[in-house]
């Protein structure tokens, strides 16, 4: 006797459904991320609180958002940011250990003479997020009102006008130092243990004037405390619109800022790589992470892989000579 053809028909069917099935799994398998597939270590090289570790956060959120994977903040200060830096350094290539770090990154081969990583070898670039610039401020005191009758007081006294910074080889330091080479006039560097020291001096007149971030010196600015002369970006702030740049106030060329960004350990997936300075782009296009950026003087930027690449190579190179001119070694 021939079993039932209907229970013959319905594992038929079934069969061919299961073949039909085979392309959409294939295409679904395709579709599915390939990274990440779990949590990304973000690590900031310096205490929570700073700067540098509201813009990781601020970015570590809106990554976990869109790529739908945690991207954890991992704080390892330590050696002016050297230890967290090389421990990304050392960290497997696969895109689920990341740095964010601000421009010291490129200058630690020419500030000591002992760096465990190279700074442009053992990293890739993956953007530039934003940048800071500093404001160059005077004690309201001092009878000048420009860039240009600070200059002209400066070389009719040389070497009589004092700066005040928050410490050796920091950008406070620098970017007065590469002002002094650019205008040609001689200042006295003031070196304090931090920025407030150095801003209370200033505003006490016992020192004549500031580099410091736009962050930072507003308040002050606001109360009469300081008088702003000029910022020290190539283009003006758009936390204090009004101010004209140093480069404009009769120094050419003129171009020092703070900046911060988004690297992987070398020989990390290209591809990846790509991704995520596609995604870094398009957050620093939110409204609502453009307004908290520029509410502190952070200009929000955004780069590809390759032009941060670049931004690297040549940030390196200027600030050694910065440095050099400066005699700012640290070691």
């Amino acid at each position: 006797m021939n079993p039932p053809a209907f229970p013959r028909r319905r594992r038929q069917l079934a069969a061919a459904l299961a073949l039909l099935a085979l392309p959409l799994l294939a295409t679904a398998q395709a579709a599915a991320p390939a990274w990440p597939k779990k949590s990304v270590r973000v690590v900031v090289p310096y205490p929570a609180g700073g700067p540098n570790d509201l813009i990781a956060r601020l970015l570590a959120q809106k990554l976990s958002d869109r790529l739908h994977q945690p991207f954890v903040i991992d704080n390892k200060p330590g050696a002016t940011g050297m230890t967290g830096t090389d421990t990304v350094a050392k960290s497997p290539a696969d895109g689920y250990t990341l740095l964010v770090s601000a421009s010291v990154h490129v200058i630690y081969p020419s500030l000591f003479q002992k760096v465990p990583f190279d700074p442009l070898k053992d990293f890739s670039p993956v953007s530039l997020i934003a940048r800071a610039p500093l404001v160059l401020s005077v004690n309201p005191e001092l009878n000048v009102k420009s860039v240009q009758e600070l200059i002209a007081l400066a070389r009719s006294k040389p070497g009589q006008l004092q700066y005040a910074s928050s410490g050796n080889g920091s950008a406070t330091h620098l970017s007065a130092e590469a002002f002094k080479t650019q205008a040609g006039i001689n200042l006295q560097h003031i070196a304090y243990k931090g920025s407030s020291p150095a801003m209370n001096d200033v505003i006490a007149g016992h020192v004549q004037l500031i580099f410091d971030s736009v962050g930072s010196t507003i308040p002050y600015i606001k109360a009469g405390k300081l008088r702003p002369l000029a910022v020290t970006s190539a283009k003006r702030s758009p936390a204090v619109p009004d101010l004209p740049t140093i480069a404009e106030s009769g120094v050419p060329g003129y171009d020092i800022s703070t900046w911060y960004g988004l690297w992987a350990p070398t020989g990390t997936p290209k591809e990846i790589v790509e991704q995520l300075s596609a995604e870094v782009h398009a957050i620093l296009q939110l409204p609502d992470v453009r307004e908290q950026l520029t509410s502190r003087g952070i200009d929000p930027v955004g780069s590809t892989a390759a032009e941060f690449r670049n931004y690297n190579a040549s940030e390196s190179t200027k600030w050694a000579r910065i440095v050099k001119d400066s005699g700012a070694k640290l070691d």
